[in-house]
């Protein structure tokens, strides 16, 4: 199986499966010299956790980080670094009767048509709970990143239909939805209840700001910032579209309204998102991820069994109600791997 790798210098190699014995990462390309700890990725973990909102899942991940290599007296080393977390709460009991059938929306069709087997036990390889890992090797590159005061924030700005009025980040620190509005992450919490009692899920959109990111990243034309931002994001799970600076917006401007104006202090408005051509303008990096609704539902679908009959199912596990807000930490993640790798190319 290809595809488990990214970066070019900062690279990561992820492994694991949601009910395996665990799931890790091996990072190459980090220099020595950076402090890194498990006290520090436990950090970053903590924020993925369930329990995160009322629609999260039961399932009760400790997701301890052991680091195996690369590391010496809390440094590390130059050396690959090797990343454990144990799957420590398995329950695979409820995916038993369901194991031939095909979930709407989940990859077992497609990872049945591409390797002949697949791991029906949540989902297996496909699962959220690969994500674990890319949140510790996160947390390797924000360790790096911090001698450059480089910060990634995500914000909650829609939920299950609900959108935000107001933007103040402040507000995003107070509660558990990493929402700026006060008033809409009641309302958010809210939509979460009701659609937890009608058996189904919700999806949402999340906002990245990059912030304090020196111009001249990017390696163009194929290696563009914005590109490989675009390309970490869209590999998580749920995402299905993404956008920089103004986005599906600036088809709708003219060049005049799209144009950020240049003075000797900077830009006077950023639709560009921080990068021109692929090449990071100093600005704040701006990015938005549309995350679908978790396909895993207790409500009645229909579907096949692997030997095509028609079947109804019905999900039923320890499952989200939506990908948000643990999904945001992922998408932090994501981006402090894009701006290190880039960093180094820099270099």
């Amino acid at each position: 199986m290809s595809g488990s790798s990214f970066g070019k210098i900062f690279k990561i190699t992820t492994f694991g499966e949601s009910h395996g014995k665990a799931v890790g990462v091996i990072v190459q390309g980090c220099p020595s010299g950076v402090k890194i700890n498990e006290t520090i990725i436990q950090h970053a973990l903590n924020k993925r956790k369930t329990r995160q909102s009322p629609g999260s899942s039961l399932r009760k991940e400790p997701d301890i980080p052991e680091i195996l290599s690369g590391t010496f007296k809390g440094v590390t080393t130059g050396t690959p670094i090797m990343i454990m977390i144990k799957n420590q709460d398995i329950d695979s009991k409820s995916y038993e009767k369901n194991a031939s059938l095909f979930r709407p929306g989940h990859g077992d069709i497609t990872y049945q048509a591409k390797y002949g087997i697949r791991d029906w036990r949540g989902g297996g390889r496909a699962s959220a709970r690969e994500t674990a890992a890319r949140v510790a090797a996160g947390a390797v590159a924000k360790a790096f990143l911090k001698k450059y005061n480089i910060k990634i924030q995500t914000y909650t700005i829609e939920l299950g239909g609900v959108k935000i009025n107001k933007f103040d980040s402040f507000n995003a620190e107070k509660n558990k939805l990493q929402c700026p509005d006060i008033n809409a992450f009641q309302k958010m919490e809210k939509r979460i209840l009701e659609i937890k009692k009608q058996g189904d899920s919700v999806g949402g959109v999340v906002q990245i700001v990059g912030k304090n990111i020196p111009s001249g990243l990017g390696e163009p034309v194929f290696d563009k910032l914005d590109a490989n931002i675009a390309k970490a994001l869209m590999s998580i799970g749920s995402v299905k579209a993404v956008e920089i600076g103004a986005g599906c917006q600036s088809s709708k401007m003219t060049g005049f309204e799209n144009n950020d104006e240049i003075t000797k202090n900077g830009f006077k408005t950023n639709n560009s998102g921080g990068i021109l051509a692929g090449i990071s303008n100093g600005d704040d990096i701006l990015a938005k991820v549309y995350v679908k609704p978790v396909p895993s539902i207790l409500k009645e679908q229909k579907t096949i069994d692997e030997n095509g009959n028609n079947r109804i199912i019905s999900t039923k596990g320890r499952h989200d109600v939506s990908a948000i807000p643990r999904i945001n930490s992922v998408c932090k993640a994501m981006m402090f791997l894009v701006i290190a790798d880039h960093m180094l190319m820099a270099l």
